[in-house]
């Protein structure tokens, strides 16, 4: 289980952990596994969406609330929690942050990264994505702007939300997470890549992004001033 993997990484890191889990709208048991979960694990914060908003409100709602309980210089922690994504990485994230890293990204573009049970079409689009956003919206550092598997600094969540207030986050899909990149970029941050063996073969079920749509709210976003 994720929640497990996250207390075995943070354990072995020698650090408190705190879970923020936002449930956007599931229909299965996701509610009620994290209930039962936290009666014997560390604190476990659940908010929950009725009805499905989409990544980008859920990484908003999760996000704002993680910063409202994080200090200055205490991690904060994204990703999903399909077992695509190796919590194994994050006593790495620690180590990055704590050698002066304002944000560290797990990179699918980096010496050792690979990703597992991905179509060709959805490999083709994340390379060619990477190349437009680093020719057209380079951030020093950043090579894969769309993994969601990230640490970041309190203090720069707090100047985000200082800055941008609730208009921070105004994508509703997938690219989000770019838009996330986009903005924090202006914000100067040093960031710090480190490569992900990304399983896709995990996750249960299909994908649920839309592809057509998520190319054309990347091309958006790349374009917009």
């Amino acid at each position: 289980m994720v929640l497990d993997d996250c207390a075995r990484a943070t354990r072995d890191a020698g650090c408190q952990l705190r879970i923020v889990l936002v449930d956007d709208g599931s229909t299965d048991a996701t509610g009620a596994i994290a209930r039962a979960w936290a009666r014997h694990g560390p604190p476990l914060e659940l908010i929950v969406h009725r009805a499905n908003q989409g990544l980008g409100k859920t990484i908003h709602d999760g996000l704002k609330r993680a910063a409202e309980l994080a200090g200055p210089d205490d991690v904060i922690v994204t990703m999903d929690a399909d077992n695509t994504q190796p919590a194994s990485l994050i006593p790495r994230f620690l180590d990055a942050v704590n050698a002066g890293s304002d944000l560290v990204i797990a990179s699918r573009f980096r010496p050792g990264a690979k990703v597992v049970g991905l179509g060709l079409l959805r490999r083709g689009l994340t390379i060619l994505s990477s190349y437009l956003y680093r020719s057209l919206r380079p951030i020093q550092g950043v090579r894969d702007y769309s993994s969601g598997f990230r640490a970041y600094r309190g203090r720069l969540m707090h100047q985000a939300f200082a800055a941008y207030h609730d208009r921070f986050i105004t994508e509703a899909g997938f690219t989000c997470m770019a838009e996330i990149l986009v903005k924090l970029g202006a914000l100067g941050p040093i960031v710090h890549e480190v490569p992900m063996i990304l399983r896709y073969d995990r996750k249960k079920g299909v994908s649920k992004m839309p592809v057509a749509r998520t190319v054309g709210r990347s091309i958006h976003l790349l374009l917009r001033g």
